[in-house]
């Protein structure tokens, strides 16, 4: 009688080529994704003459150092280098390049789902941790290094340790204004940034089931955030509905397979789990972070925590955050004044996030400049095609082409030193939107009423009689 399989454990089984003597596997990678970052790994393959093995599942996207504006003159010669190796490194190995003119362009997170390139089943590998998006569709997705994208292009092939399974199972339905977002800053901050260390981690239970696609994803990506290898959710009609009919997805009677196929990859009836943590969703409020860590998050109606409060292990962290970000403890987060705000990358950049943020900007007028960048030129087109650009622009914001922005800040999209950004992205360590840049992570529409009231505010009151 064969053993009950979790859905990592299907996926692994599935992918593995061999396993040494140490543990470690060698899996076969379905789809490689490399960006600008990349350079490094193609100039290792270079130096021994090697050709990159699988050319027509290696993709390349100009994404982080993507200009948001002025792409037809670049004007920061790095910026332009970088790009221009992209091109050059996937023209010498014929690769398909979605460069700053295609119409399918974006961040990679966010174009290979729009692409049907993710998909159920499949190894997916790219040198950017946020890889773990794609998990999202049920699949085994995961960032590496360097060396292992070199690795990747020379053999199509990956090195890995299997990590340990756990299961976050959230029960229940969302509150009007709570997101995706603010669950994954919710069993962060409750679970620490190493809470989930060294593990895949499976989402279950009826809140995850009741998310689009869309939020699916931005649980996932933010996996990594709580220290998890990877992030997955079983494959179910929601995620059948969202790929059918894209461009690389099966089409006829071999999508009818695949569905079929896709089904069986959810865990086994009883499969067990290294370890478990089942979360109530009625719980989860709108979330923002007061500190230089996602785990150092609160809901929009708590006190900034008191260093002296947090385990003794976190204190240091604590105070150097609170003299960062210029907070004092005990104050109210709500009330926050901000200077910037930013809705975009590849956590919070989808169609879904721009008309949930146009819902609370609607009719209304931002009292701080902030910056909207969609997460890829099929968004952008998607968002004006129904007029949400308008509502950006009539707010008083930028509406830009898509990129990673000022998530990363690679492009020149950065803030100033002691500016307050509410923003959508992933990470608010130090300086990642510029040098001495506060950055506060929170939902798209958190975002939206950040920009419409000029400090961090609890959204749900803006969103009375209005769909987000």
């Amino acid at each position: 009688m064969r053993a009950l399989q979790t859905m990592l454990d299907k996926l692994w089984a599935a992918h593995e080529v061999l396993q040494r003597e140490d543990g470690v596997s060698l899996l076969w990678v379905d789809r490689h994704l490399v960006h600008e970052g990349s350079h490094h790994a193609f100039a290792k393959i270079s130096e021994r003459g090697l050709p990159v093995a699988e050319p027509s599942l290696t993709f390349a996207v100009v994404d982080h150092y993507a200009p948001t504006r002025g792409r037809s003159r670049i004007a920061d010669p790095q910026i332009a280098r970088m790009i221009d190796t992209l091109r050059s490194n996937a023209n010498t190995h014929g690769l398909r390049l979605y460069d700053l003119t295609d119409p399918y362009q974006g961040i990679v997170h966010v174009l290979g789902p729009e692409e049907g390139l993710t998909l159920p089943g499949l190894l997916i590998n790219c040198g950017d941790s946020h890889t773990s998006t794609h998990g999202a569709f049920g699949a085994l997705a995961f960032g590496i290094g360097a060396t292992e994208v070199a690795h990747v292009l020379a053999t199509q092939t990956v090195w890995q340790r299997k990590p340990k399974s756990m299961r976050i199972t959230i029960e229940g339905a969302l509150g009007a204004g709570v997101t995706a977002k603010d669950l994954a800053l919710g069993w962060i901050a409750k679970l620490g940034t190493d809470g989930a260390q060294g593990h895949a981690v499976e989402y279950a239970g009826s809140a995850v089931r009741d998310l689009s696609m869309e939020g699916r994803m931005t649980l996932c990506n933010l996996s990594i955030e709580g220290g998890a290898r990877l992030g997955m959710v079983a494959p179910d009609e929601t995620t059948f509905a969202y790929l059918e009919g894209r461009r690389f997805a099966p089409k006829g009677a071999d999508w009818e397979a695949a569905c079929a196929d896709w089904a069986s990859l959810a865990s086994d009836k009883g499969a067990s789990f290294d370890r478990e943590v089942t979360l109530d969703a009625a719980e989860i409020s709108p979330t923002v972070t007061w500190g230089t860590s996602p785990e150092q998050a609160i809901p929009i109606s708590a006190a900034i925590p008191d260093p002296a409060d947090v385990p003794s292990e976190k204190v240091e962290a604590a105070r150097a955050a609170l003299d960062y970000m210029g907070l004092k403890a005990g104050e109210m987060i709500e009330g926050t004044p901000v200077d910037h705000v930013f809705i975009g990358s590849c956590t919070n950049g989808r169609i879904e996030d721009l008309r949930a943020a146009a819902a609370v900007l609607r009719g209304r007028k931002a009292k701080v400049p902030g910056l909207i960048s969609p997460g890829s030129t099929q968004v952008k087109a998607q968002a004006e095609a129904e007029g949400l650009d308008r509502i950006f622009t009539e707010a008083g914001l930028d509406w830009v082409a898509s990129g990673c922005s000022m998530c990363v800040g690679m492009n020149g999209d950065l803030l100033g030193a002691g500016k307050r950004c509410a923003s959508s992205t992933n990470r608010n360590f130090k300086g990642r939107q510029g040098r001495g840049a506060r950055t506060h992570l929170m939902s798209p529409v958190m975002v939206a009423a950040a920009a419409v009231t000029g400090v961090l505010t609890d959204v749900r009151p803006l969103l009375e009689g209005r769909v987000a």
